[in-house]
């Protein structure tokens, strides 16, 4: 963590100093926003977190609740979210709270006597080590909480407007404010009043029922299968021995369980297979009692038994697979025509099972992709056209997770004879490891990810999915760290320049593009606004192939060192050096000639270019980037 470089800093360095609107913000939600968020579930409180980030930027969210949600529908946080987590700065915090899955048991009829169930394989949930991050489960509202203090402690002082309801809301094509809303008090002395809020941009995140997406004219399409499920949050004592670690349950008296252990060490879920349901007679299943789902998990465990002692949480529900056709308000018609004003997020837009654990986690990827482009586009750096590449990126993303959630719900539903193989339900869990961690989404060449035409120069790092980080020595301090942990959600650009194997010679490519960077008009950073820190649009690291020793710190050109604050003191920790024990440059397949890595704001590499590339380089950031203007500067 870095600070002081503003003045000494006695307190929280967590909390950021007030900067732009966050100076005396409004306590009432004002007539005027920039981006109006409805819904603070996860879509909505990320996207609100990483706005927070933008002191120019207005934003509030708003909430029907009177306050804080107490107890969440969802838990389960996979590697990617935490790795997202630890770009917000809380990923340690919620892990140590967290209960961490590292092995999953799968339990089977015994072949003596298909009325009793036995253990008959373990998988550890890792076993590729796709991350380094763990993969977790605790209370969405514990989640949402983390998000709630970022977004407090920024320099927006953003936070949540409880007790309004999205009425409903009409698009202009002329004013500052396009976007007229009515929203209804739901609480307090002014309870059912109404409140207009014109603002630049609309985010709706309000859910599956989402009051937004009725309001642009789109609508849920999908099949709904006629199969339900209890899932109940639960303190209870039993005799199944794997009562705390994650399990799926197939039963040959009929039916299944989805166990997932819950933080505490106490509390856990299950998510009880009710059978198929008769189409006519739905509202009989959603009926069923918390007692009920109980007997009938009691059923399943047989010869183990389960006596509850506390009910948290339950509640019953048929799985649906539903996507919209588009996540924005321009219809296909419409598009390159006018950019979007209403965006949808999370589960208004796509809908699906719980029991793959994607829900929470893909609605905040949305809430990500979506706000650094919204701050972006507000404060002058990007053009508007940048808003069209949500849609077109999370619609793809969605549609992908149905498709996996489809087949994962069907063989969870299958009863164990009709199973071909009588692993085909681990062999599957086993096989799309990559997939429910969150690290199978790949975005399209776009005006925000380039083509694959300079892959070969880092085979590792897939130019339209998230960077994967790995070691490497902070030269300065001699520090071993990971060096994606150092790009935090503060909506800035990253670029890795992996530096040639003789950087430090005149000629080298590497000095050579340090130059190029630092001095050239086509470079991406001219377009930082005069008056800002050199890095405060584009975060510009170096790695060496060498050890830390052998790189000397004096001879790193300048644009790995900016000049930062109103004292502007040297930044040392741009520096990195490759880690004798793993070296990044042979986990990544990097090539020693030197190359260029540029990640989006979200965590995403956008392209992957030679060192000599830079005309290709400027070409990249051309559409991206507005020309230089004179930015209002908000020093901390």
């Amino acid at each position: 963590m870095q600070f002081h470089h503003h003045g000494y800093v006695s307190g929280d360095p967590l909390i950021q100093p007030a900067a732009g609107v966050g100076i005396n913000r409004p306590v009432e939600l004002p007539n005027e926003v920039d981006v109006l968020i409805v819904g603070t579930g996860p879509a909505g409180m990320l996207a609100a977190a990483q706005l927070s980030q933008f002191p120019s930027v207005a934003t509030r969210i708003v909430e029907r609740r009177p306050a804080r949600l107490a107890i969440g529908q969802a838990d389960g946080i996979q590697t990617r979210t935490v790795e997202t987590f630890q770009a917000f700065g809380f990923a340690e915090r919620i892990t140590a709270e967290a209960y961490r899955i590292t092995e999953t048991a799968f339990w089977k009829p015994d072949p003596a006597d298909s009325s009793r169930i036995i253990r008959i394989a373990r998988t550890q949930d890792d076993p590729a080590d796709i991350s380094e991050f763990p993969h977790l489960v605790v209370n969405q509202a514990r989640v949402l909480d983390y998000f709630a203090e970022f977004m407090a402690n920024s320099p927006t002082r953003m936070s949540p407007d409880y007790g309004f309801e999205f009425r409903s809301l009409s698009v202009s094509d002329e004013g500052e404010y396009p976007v007229t809303v009515t929203l209804v008090r739901t609480s307090g002395p002014h309870a059912g009043q109404e409140r207009v809020v014109r603002a630049k941009y609309v985010v709706g995140a309000d859910g599956a029922r989402s009051k937004v997406r009725e309001s642009i004219g789109c609508a849920l399409a999908g099949d709904q299968a006629n199969h339900a499920w209890g899932v109940m949050d639960v303190l209870a004592v039993t005799d199944f021995p794997d009562i705390r670690l994650k399990c799926a349950i197939q039963s040959g008296m009929g039916g299944s369980i989805l166990l997932i252990p819950r933080e505490g060490g106490h509390l856990f879920r299950m998510y009880v297979d009710l059978g198929e349901v008769e189409a006519q007679n739905k509202g009989a299943v959603r009926s069923t009692s918390v007692e009920e789902i109980i007997d009938k998990a009691n059923a399943i465990l047989h010869p183990y038994t389960l006596d509850v002692r506390n009910v948290a949480w339950h509640s019953v529900y048929e799985v649906g697979h539903r996507l919209t056709d588009r996540f924005d308000d321009v219809l296909p018609e419409q598009r390159g025509t006018r950019i979007p004003r209403v965006f949808i997020t999370g589960d208004a837009c796509h809908t699906h099972s719980a029991k793959a654990g994607q829900g929470m986690n893909v609605s905040m990827q949305d809430g990500f992709n979506l706000a650094w482009k919204l701050g972006h586009v507000l404060e002058g750096r990007s053009p508007e056209s940048l808003l069209s590449t949500y849609s077109a990126e999370r619609q793809v993303v969605a549609k992908n997770l149905i498709d996996f959630d489809k087949e994962w719900s069907t063989l969870m539903a299958r009863k164990p004879e009709e199973f071909e193989n009588p692993s085909e339900l681990e062999d599957f869990y086993v096989r799309t490891a990559e997939f429910p961690a969150g690290f199978m989404t790949e975005y399209a060449p776009s005006m925000l990810v380039a083509t694959a035409k300079h892959q070969c120069l880092a085979p590792a790092f897939t130019i339209g999915k998230r960077f994967k980080s790995a070691p490497v020595v902070r030269v300065a301090d001699a520090n071993r760290v990971h060096l994606g942990h150092h790009a935090k959600a503060d909506g800035r650009w990253r670029i890795y320049v992996f530096a040639d194997s003789a950087p430090h010679s005149a000629d080298s490519p590497t000095e050579r593009f340090a130059n190029w960077i630092t001095n050239s008009p086509d470079s991406p950073l001219a377009a930082t606004p005069s008056g800002a820190d050199p890095d405060a649009w584009f975060d510009v690291k170096v790695i060496y192939q060498q050890d830390h020793t052998g790189v000397d710190i004096n001879a790193v050109p300048e644009v790995f060192k900016p000049q930062v604050g109103p004292f502007r003191l040297t930044d040392y920790e741009k520096v990195y050096a490759t880690d004798p024990t793993e070296d990044i440059f042979e986990l990544r397949g990097l090539n020693r000639g030197g190359l260029i890595v540029i990640v989006r704001p979200d965590q995403y590499v956008a392209n992957i270019l030679p060192l000599t590339a830079t005309t290709e380089l400027a070409a990249f950031f051309a559409p991206v980037l507005r020309p230089r203007v004179e930015t209002r500067v908000f020093n901390e």
